[in-house]
């Protein structure tokens, strides 16, 4: 009985922690001049959770755990993988393919 109620217990707490709604902001750039970009992807790794940036570059996206990683993706741009690792903020700057 006492196992049982642990266990519990510890399931609940996790479901707290773990659970709990996480949203990112920032704004995506070109490395060239600094320009932000208009329309980039940006997915949760391995979920179909995403958004874009808009016109000024700008994003904000509510993930499932402050420890996902963000895809961001744009046409004509290398792919960045950046973990979120309890940040609030996080900034990219993208470099195009060569």
């Amino acid at each position: 009985m006492k196992k049982t109620i642990l266990t519990l217990t510890l399931l609940f707490t996790c479901m707290l922690t773990y659970g709990q709604d996480f949203t990112v902001t920032g704004t995506v750039s070109d490395t060239t001049d600094g320009a932000p970009l208009p329309g980039v992807n940006i997915v949760v790794e391995g979920t179909v959770i995403g958004t874009t940036t808009d016109r000024d570059g700008n994003y904000e996206i509510t993930v499932p755990s402050a420890s996902s990683t963000l895809v961001f993706s744009y046409v004509g741009y290398e792919s960045k993988l950046i973990s979120i690792n309890n940040k609030s903020t996080i900034d990219v700057q993208m470099a195009l393919k060569t």
